[in-house]
C-alpha cells in the first residue's frame, strides 16, 4: 500500500487537471453572460482526439514525432515530485526544486524546437517568445522557492511544503503574488496570452502546437492540463494553512483552493486584456522585485 502514497499526486492530476481548465472557461462564460462548453469539455476534446490519426508534415523530422511524448512525461515526472497531501508521500530529496524545474525545463525546450521543426515563420515566432517569457519568470520562481525553502529551514522544497513550521503570512502574500504572475505566464494565460483567439500577435502556446494533430495533439493539450494543475498547486501550497491537519482536510482544503485558483484565472482573462508585448518584461520584473522583497523579510529580522 505505500507505493499507492505516493501515486495519489499523478493520479489526482491525471484525472483531474482538465477539469481545472473546464472552470476557468465556465467562469468566463459566466462573466460573458454565456452558458458556455460543458465543464467536463476537454475530457470530451481529448477523447476525440485521442481518437483520430495523427498528420505529419513531410518537413519535419523525428524530433517532431518524439516531443509531444517528451513533454506529457517531463511534466507528468514533475508532478510526481511534488505531494498533493503531505499525507501523500513523494521522492523529497535535496535540491529536489532544481529537478522539479528542469524537468519542465525540458517539457519546454522539446515544444520549441518541435515548434521550429516544421520550418514555419509562425511557429518560430509563438517559439521566441516562449522562449523570452520563460527567461523572465524562471528568476522570479527561483527566488520564491528559495524564500520558502529560507522560511521552513530545509533543502528540499517538497519537505518545505509539507512542513507544519507556522508560517508568516505577510512573507507567503508577497510569495504568493509572483508565484500566481508566473502561473500565468508558464500556462500562457491572459495579460501574457490569450488562449482563445488565433490572432497572430496573440498567440504563445497555441501557435507551437498548430502542426500537431490527433494523437499528438491531445498529448500536448494533456500535458497542458496538466502543467496547469502544477502550478496552481505550487501557488496553493504557498498559502495552505492546514498542514498536518488529516489526510481528508488537506485532501479537501487543496482541491478547493485549486478550483478557487481557478476561479480567479476566469476572472482575471474576463476582466482583463492581453497586455502588450513590451509591457510584460515590467509586469514579470514587477513580480520579481515582490519575490526580492519577500527573501529580505525571511533573512531579516523586520518581521
Amino acid at each position: 500500500m505505500e507505493i499507492v502514497k505516493y501515486l495519489i499526486s499523478p493520479l489526482l492530476a491525471l484525472l483531474l487537471s482538465p477539469l481545472l481548465l473546464g472552470v476557468v472557461n465556465k467562469t468566463k462564460a459566466f462573466f460573458a453572460g454565456r452558458k458556455g462548453a460543458p465543464l467536463l469539455q476537454l475530457y470530451y476534446d481529448l477523447f476525440r482526439l485521442f481518437n483520430k490519426d495523427s498528420v505529419i508534415s513531410g518537413t519535419t523530422s523525428q524530433i517532431f514525432k518524439i516531443a509531444p511524448i517528451i513533454v506529457f512525461g517531463a511534466i507528468l515526472a514533475a508532478i510526481f515530485l511534488l505531494p498533493f497531501t503531505a499525507a501523500c508521500k513523494s521522492f523529497a530529496f535535496t535540491g529536489d526544486f532544481v529537478l522539479l524545474f528542469y524537468l519542465l525545463a525540458l517539457a519546454r525546450f522539446f515544444m520549441i524546437i518541435a515548434a521550429l521543426d516544421t520550418g514555419s515563420a509562425f511557429e518560430g515566432m509563438g517559439a521566441s517568445r516562449e522562449a523570452f517569457f520563460a527567461a523572465l519568470a524562471e528568476p522570479v520562481i527561483f527566488i520564491t522557492i528559495l524564500t520558502i525553502l529560507r522560511l521552513n529551514q530545509s533543502t528540499s522544497l517538497i519537505t518545505a511544503f509539507t512542513s507544519t513550521v507556522d508560517k508568516n503570512w505577510i512573507i507567503m502574500a508577497l510569495l504568493a503574488f509572483p508565484m500566481f504572475i508566473v502561473m500565468l505566464t508558464e500556462n500562457s494565460r491572459i495579460p501574457f496570452d490569450d488562449p482563445n483567439t488565433h490572432l497572430e500577435l496573440t498567440m504563445v502556446h497555441e501557435v507551437m502546437i498548430l502542426d500537431h494533430s490527433g494523437i499528438d495533439l491531445a498529448i500536448l493539450e494533456y500535458a497542458a492540463a496538466l502543467k496547469f494543475w502544477l502550478f496552481t498547486l505550487l501557488f496553493v501550497k504557498i498559502i495552505f494553512p492546514f498542514n498536518g491537519a488529516g489526510f481528508g482536510v488537506e485532501m479537501v482544503t487543496t482541491l478547493g483552493l485549486m478550483i478557487l485558483s481557478s476561479i480567479a484565472v476566469g476572472v482575471i482573462e474576463s476582466v482583463m486584456a492581453r497586455s502588450r508585448l513590451v509591457k510584460i518584461p515590467q509586469l514579470l520584473f514587477s513580480a520579481g522585485v515582490i519575490a526580492c522583497l519577500g527573501f529580505y523579510l525571511s533573512i531579516s529580522k523586520l518581521y
